[in-house]
């Protein structure tokens, strides 16, 4: 049964206002809402889908949702859900990136401070987190190293490429064996040539930007491509585009450290997909176009890539997903996944909030909060934020 666009951006619009906690909690709101409370989807094809959303780069709860609207609605719905899901925080984060110069300096600066503090604490529970589920035995935990190894002694972008490739393709001796795929086939249906379409559009983006960027088409091409490039290089989204962002817009001397970290830890203060930071560095970054255009370009350019290789991926994951070395492969590569997060908590994480006991105090106690007391994450920040305000008034 079909839904009109307008009833399924309304359902994701709810979702997009009040689903806060990051990509696993999405999903666990998606569960409630569309498996056991709409009964648009089996419990084993929601399964499969987080799978498949799992397995492709991108962010992977926006992909899931993107695909139940896709279900419910075709190109048009799916599209209604994402935008439904997304603006509300991609909204606040720009307006914060507008807002942000008009404080008060002495209050801003403090209040930013602890902001990035939150941000060593959230990157931190995803370590933690992320390790506890994707390296339990010592092979994925090795290639996790490797993997931050590989990124801390390698310039950002290749050492990250580097090591993805290095643990899928690792994960292929290393890790064999696991669960088998749950049964049933995804309720989505894609015609073949528009699969192949967008398969191709994919392809042809990541290849023809970077040559258009070095060829010298303009700032806002070159930024356009630096957000597709994240967005298209980073598997299971998240805390983990992180790194990937980093490299995009503070090595090009685009955003500052300073700001970069700042709107990060105010990402988690706003419900939905944490890739809507791309709003916040395309309003706060001094290449063109900045501001709301360059929020909006931004935010395109780093979802695109993930909702055109689902689309493309759909008709064929099926047969796909019961191949024994893709399985091994993908736990490979998100071996590896943690092992970049974990380079990225040092630098630039770490060494660009903490600069003292007071501040490590600070951050521990936010990550306590987080990872012990599971405190809504807009609440920690809020709290952390008066907490680096207070630290700036009365620390000499």
């Amino acid at each position: 049964m079909r839904d009109s666009v307008s009833a399924i951006f309304r359902v994701f619009l709810v979702l997009g206002l009040t689903s806060f906690g990051g990509p696993i909690a999405h999903l666990g709101y998606f569960r409630r809402e569309f498996v056991e409370r709409r009964k648009w989807l089996t419990e084993s094809a929601f399964v499969d889908l987080v799978a498949l959303c799992q397995f492709l780069p991108g962010p992977a709860s926006s992909q899931v949702g993107f695909a139940v609207g896709l279900s419910r609605g075709g190109v048009l719905g799916g599209l209604a859900a994402w935008a439904g899901f997304t603006l509300p925080s991609a909204i606040a984060l720009a307006l914060f990136a507008r807002l942000a110069g008009r404080l008060d300096a002495a209050a801003a600066g403090g209040a930013l401070h602890g902001l990035k503090l939150v941000a060593v604490a959230v990157v931190a529970q995803a370590v933690w987190s992320m390790a506890r589920s994707l390296c339990p035995d010592r092979e994925r935990a090795s290639l996790a190293v490797l993997g931050a190894l590989t990124v801390t002694f390698a310039p950002a972008a290749a050492g990250q490429i580097t090591a993805i490739v290095l643990g899928g393709l690792l994960g292929l001796w290393l890790c064999r064996g696991a669960a088998a795929p749950s049964e049933g086939a995804l309720p989505i249906l894609v015609p073949r040539a528009l699969a192949w379409s967008c398969l191709a559009a994919y392809a042809l983006l990541l290849v023809a930007l970077p040559l258009a960027v070095r060829l010298g088409a303009g700032p806002p091409l070159a930024v356009f491509e630096a957000f597709y490039r994240a967005g298209a290089l980073v598997f299971g989204g998240g805390h983990i585009v992180l790194p990937l962002l980093e490299s995009a817009v503070v090595t090009p001397g685009w955003v500052g450290h300073d700001a970069f970290l700042a709107g990060y830890g105010a990402a988690q203060a706003v419900p939905g997909p944490l890739f809507t930071f791309s709003a916040y560095l395309g309003a706060v970054m001094s290449a063109p176009p900045g501001g709301w255009p360059g929020a909006a370009l931004c935010l395109v350019a780093i979802f695109l890539p993930g909702l055109l290789v689902l689309t493309g991926a759909l008709p064929f994951w099926d047969a796909f997903r019961r191949h024994a070395g893709a399985q091994a492969a993908m736990r490979g590569v998100n071996a590896a996944v943690v092992g970049i997060l974990v380079a990225a908590l040092y630098h630039p994480v770490w060494t660009s909030a903490v600069r003292g006991p007071a501040d490590f105090a600070l951050a521990l106690v936010a990550f306590a909060l987080l990872a012990v007391w599971t405190l809504p994450p807009w609440v920690v920040v809020l709290l952390t934020a008066l907490g680096g305000l207070l630290l700036d008034t009365f620390t000499p």
